[in-house]
């Protein structure tokens, strides 16, 4: 089928008349009947019975009329109505609690949109996004590409903390407490620490080194004034961003740019 010529023949068919389609269209008669006729030719079926005066459709003809409106009104409610599906986002853990729980509560005096949040590390947040499985992610990677682009939201200070005094020229005596292979605490240390708990849970991190088991590095918005732990300031350690990522649209759609606004 030629797909081309469809507009002609629904207009066609709709008004029985070549004339009214070329009206509408702004093209001349002849030129309606001539897409027709090829559209005819690339389906093998007459599709109208014409004469001088009028056209009438053929059992196929009708048949394709009504199914062409049922697409036509489809496509319609598709690209007008308003998108109500939830907005997928994507986040690292230790943004999720700290950072975005009280923008979620922010979003929801505004509007009534269904959320689906998942947590990744970067990777797999990148990843998502490219599939189509997040509108939004938010990490620590800014991406700059042809298909996805990144803001920057802010820049997100870095502290060690531990539950007792530190010497930090002895770190690698220390025992460390990290959320991977990573973790800051490898670029602020000369020596590795000779005890090394990884765990994937930021929060948890925290809680272990509250409890007297290690020492961290941890963004200090995770932390609480009740919390009773020494912060060290790590003036030479670059601070990590946090950068909210989407697709390139040429127009976001309505329901992204919602929540970004919020955001940012």
């Amino acid at each position: 089928m030629d797909y081309r010529y469809l507009k002609a023949f629904l207009l066609t068919a709709e008004h029985a008349s070549f004339s009214k389609a070329a009206e509408i269209l702004g093209i001349a008669q002849s030129a309606v009947s001539r897409q027709v006729k090829l559209l005819e030719e690339s389906v093998g079926q007459e599709l109208f019975i014409r004469s001088s005066k009028k056209v009438i459709l053929t059992d196929k003809g009708r048949s394709f009329l009504m199914a062409l409106q049922r697409f036509d009104q489809t496509s319609s409610d598709i690209f007008q109505k308003e998108d109500s599906r939830p907005i997928h986002i994507g986040i690292l853990h230790g943004l999720l609690k700290n950072w975005f729980v009280p923008r979620i509560q922010k979003y929801y005096k505004k509007s009534n949109r269904s959320l689906s949040i998942n947590v990744g590390d970067k990777a797999s947040l990148k990843k998502g996004l490219e599939e189509g499985r997040y509108d939004i992610i938010f990490s620590t990677d800014e991406i700059q590409t042809d298909l996805i682009s990144s803001l920057k939201l802010f820049d997100e200070k870095l502290v060690l903390i531990s539950k007792d005094e530190v010497n930090r020229k002895k770190l690698n005596e220390y025992r460390w407490i990290v959320y991977g292979s990573e973790d800051n605490l490898y670029q602020i240390s000369r020596k590795q620490g000779q005890s090394i708990i990884k765990v994937s849970d930021i929060h948890v991190i925290v809680e272990l080194v509250r409890l007297g088991i290690g020492i961290a590095v941890v963004p200090d918005h995770l932390l609480r004034k009740n919390d009773h732990i020494k912060v060290y300031e790590l003036p030479n350690l670059p601070q990590s961003q946090i950068f909210m990522t989407t697709l390139n649209f040429k127009s976001m759609p309505w329901h992204i740019k919602e929540i970004a606004e919020i955001i940012h």
